[in-house]
């Protein structure tokens, strides 16, 4: 856009000049990566000019759709693994680009949605075969106790929140935040009350009605140690069934599978899925149905003894020499979940909620950031914000000389050390895995993954090797090379030729969900 000359007398009656604007068509730079027409022309040179340009999108297919995919260089070798000999060898150098792309794999919606989308959907798979059966997990499964539990964090200060009443025709609707006749002051003169009614979605959710009043440092530590009180409360309950299981003769164990969500306010909550499995002496490692006796009643009784008994205090901290108290929150939700549609809670509905979750970090508190430095810290780290308060309370606590205990804090690979806290301040405060699982659950993630491997390596056997009957290896060197996509053309391409290959995917899982439902 240019400016022309200003003509005073153009028109008359206006006090200020009149300018005349001619509007001028932007030029393309494709210098710059930045500029998002030079990126379309990368794109349209890239499909015009590569010879093999079906070739490149099929090279590309494994990292398509990701966002920074891992360029990697080398050279893999097709091995015979009856005599060992290698049969044939190709080097990067000989493929397009002369790299092999791999996607990053990031279960971060924020970071990468497409890699969290294939992880979302491995969850889904892994946390539905340890409620209906598949992927080796016997169908019996169908026949155990099984809970879905909701485990949250405690009070550490009041918080705009959606209350939510379920009214007499069953509907939910939203309450006032905080309603309160007369003023409520906190000692810093902020007054507690909230007329309010928040919904869903809105950015004040989670913040603190008085940041002074808020317990920042005791929630920080209350994240980093919520792994261990997972994994005592866990304990917990495993021993009142087996107390239970030893008085009656029979012989049960407990199997999970639980994901991680980040609240508003900056605290990690726990949904598990919860399954009574009984033991077979002659194979103890097969999941069994479970005796009569060992019913749902059971197991929720279990859980609730657990998560009431089950507390500890933090090691001594130089700003806190007796330690913060780690239990779990007076709320827990505990429903049995049904196969049949008639249920409150559903198989089905159970694996997406929790797969959902699995791809969610501390985005819903308004902070997202890779892991900081004390070159970053300071960008996060304020005090004006709930989230940059919950940063600073991480890099404080976790300064040099906070383990005042040294030894016992380096036991169990530091899981109670204090230092873990600057380690993991972009999740404030929580360095847990956001999705586990009991041995005996259900599949693995990377078992998964190599059959999703496995299918793809038969998918691209060339013509010249589909006739063999001899059993062969792919071993492969490689080195990385670099991250992300050469260009923007090549991240338009890669990522529009992926999102037509999910949304055919999705189309012919509609059609034969039709078919079997017709």
């Amino acid at each position: 856009m240019t400016i022309t000359d200003t003509h005073t007398d153009a028109v008359s009656g206006l006090q200020d000049p009149l300018i005349v604007i001619q509007t001028q068509r932007p030029t393309l730079d494709s210098g710059k990566r930045y500029n998002a027409a030079s990126g379309l022309e990368e794109a349209i040179s890239r499909a015009a000019s590569t010879a093999d340009y079906n070739g490149w999108l099929d090279h590309t297919a494994s990292a398509g759709g990701c966002v920074r995919p891992i360029q990697l260089r080398g050279e893999s070798h097709i091995v015979s693994e009856r005599t060992g000999r290698i049969i044939s060898t190709r080097h990067t150098d000989d493929m397009p680009d002369g790299v092999i792309y791999k996607a990053c794999g990031n279960r971060r919606a924020a970071v990468c949605p497409s890699c969290a989308e294939v992880y979302r959907g491995d969850t889904y798979q892994l946390v539905l075969a340890g409620l209906q059966g598949g992927k080796g997990i016997p169908a019996t499964v169908t026949q155990h106790p099984c809970a879905f539990v909701t485990f949250t964090a405690p009070s550490f200060g009041p918080v705009h929140s959606a209350r939510k009443h379920r009214g007499k025709d069953g509907q939910l609707r939203n309450q006032t935040c905080r309603p309160r006749r007369k003023p409520d002051l906190c000692p810093h003169g902020v007054d507690l009350r909230c007329h309010q009614t928040h919904h869903d979605g809105e950015k004040i959710l989670g913040t603190p009605l008085c940041l002074d009043c808020y317990d920042h440092d005791h929630q920080v530590v209350w994240n980093a140690l919520s792994g261990e009180l997972w994994r005592r409360t866990m304990e917990r309950a495993k021993d009142t069934l087996r107390a239970w299981a030893k008085a009656h003769g029979v012989s049960v164990k407990l199997s999970y599978g639980k994901v991680a969500e980040m609240q508003a306010r900056g605290v990690a909550h726990f949904h598990a899925l919860m399954r009574l499995d009984g033991v077979d002496p002659l194979e103890p490692h097969h999941v069994a149905v479970p005796h009569l006796t060992a019913d749902f009643a059971l197991l929720a009784a279990a859980i609730r003894r657990a998560v009431a008994t089950t507390r500890f205090r933090s090691l001594p901290h130089p700003d806190q020499p007796n330690g913060w108290l780690i239990e779990w929150g007076q709320q827990l939700d505990l429903r049995p979940v049904r196969q049949t549609l008639d249920g409150v809670i559903t198989e089905t509905a159970v694996a997406g909620y929790l797969a959902k979750y699995a791809t969610k970090a501390a985005e819903a508190t308004g902070h997202s950031s890779a892991r900081l430095t004390n070159a970053t810290v300071r960008r996060y780290a304020t005090q004006h914000t709930h989230a940059g308060r919950l940063v600073d309370a991480c890099w404080r606590l976790g300064r040099p000389g906070s383990d005042l205990d040294p030894a016992e804090a380096a036991k169990n690979s530091g899981r109670l050390s204090y230092r873990r806290l600057q380690r993991w301040a972009h999740m404030l405060g929580f360095g847990g895995h956001f999705s586990t699982k009991s041995r005996q659950y259900s599949t693995t993630l990377k078992a998964l993954r190599e059959a999703r491997a496995n299918w793809r390596r038969e998918r691209h056997r060339t013509a010249e090797h589909t006739g063999d009957t001899e059993t062969t290896l792919i071993v492969g060197n490689f080195t990385y090379a670099n991250t992300g996509w050469r260009t923007i053309g090549d991240a338009l391409l890669a990522n529009t030729a992926a999102a037509k290959a999910r949304e055919h995917r999705r189309l012919i899982k509609e059609i034969l969900a039709e078919s079997n439902n017709g």
